[in-house]
C-alpha cells in the first residue's frame, strides 16, 4: 500500500508539470499570436502614410520588426521544441508510474489471495491436529483399559503374586507369558498321562 501511495504521489507530481508545462505552451502561443497582431498593425500604420514615406518606413521597420519578429518565432520554436520533448518525456513517465502501480496492486492482491490459501491450510490442521489429539486419546483410553484388564486376569491366577509397584509393559509380558507357559506345560502332561 506505501508502494502504490509513493507511485501514485510521483504520478500526481508528474501530471501537474505536464499541466504547468501545457499553460508555458499555450502562453507562448498566445504571445506568438500577439506579435503577429502588433506586425498587422504595423503593416496597417504604413498603409496610411504617403508612398515615399511608406517606402523607406516600412523598409526600415519591416526589417527591424522582422529580425525582431524571427527572433522571437525562433526561439518560441526552440521552447515549444523543448517542451514538447519534456511532455513527451513526462507522459512516458506516468505511464510507466500507472503500469508499476498497477503492477503493485496485482502483486499485492497475489499476495493476500496466497495469505488465504495459507490460512485456510492452517485452519484445516489444525483441526487435522485437533481430531488426532481426540482420537489419540481415545486409543490411549482404550489402551489403558485393556492394559488394566491385562493385569487383572494375569495377577488374579492362582500362584501369582499381586504387585507391590507399578508395573511396566515388559513385566505384565514376562508374567503372562509365565502362565501361559505354565498352561502349555500342565496340558503336555495331561496329554502324556492320557497316551499313557
Amino acid at each position: 500500500t506505501g508502494a502504490i501511495s509513493s507511485l501514485q504521489r510521483q504520478t500526481e507530481i508528474q501530471e501537474s508539470e505536464l499541466r504547468r508545462i501545457r499553460s508555458e505552451k499555450e502562453l507562448l502561443q498566445k504571445q506568438l499570436r500577439e506579435r503577429e497582431v502588433q506586425l498587422q498593425a504595423v503593416s496597417d500604420k504604413f498603409c496610411s502614410l504617403t508612398e515615399e514615406q511608406r517606402q523607406e518606413e516600412v523598409v526600415v521597420m519591416m526589417e527591424e520588426e522582422n529580425r525582431n519578429f524571427q527572433q522571437v518565432v525562433t526561439e518560441q520554436e526552440s521552447q515549444l521544441a523543448e517542451q514538447n520533448k519534456l511532455i513527451s518525456e513526462l507522459q512516458g513517465t506516468i505511464t510507466q508510474l500507472q503500469a508499476e502501480v498497477v503492477s503493485t496492486r496485482l502483486h499485492l492482491l497475489k499476495q493476500k489471495q496466497a495469505q488465504k490459501e495459507i490460512q485456510s491450510q492452517l485452519e484445516a490442521l489444525q483441526h487435522k491436529e485437533l481430531q488426532t489429539r481426540v482420537a489419540l486419546e481415545v486409543i490411549s483410553s482404550k489402551f489403558e483399559r485393556y492394559r488394566n484388564k491385562i493385569i487383572q486376569a494375569t495377577f488374579s491366577v492362582e500362584g501369582i503374586e499381586d504387585p507391590q509397584t507399578e508395573l511396566t509393559d515388559d513385566e505384565v509380558l514376562e508374567a503372562m507369558q509365565k502362565i501361559i507357559n505354565e498352561r502349555t506345560e500342565f496340558q503336555q502332561r495331561l496329554k502324556n498321562r492320557g497316551s499313557r
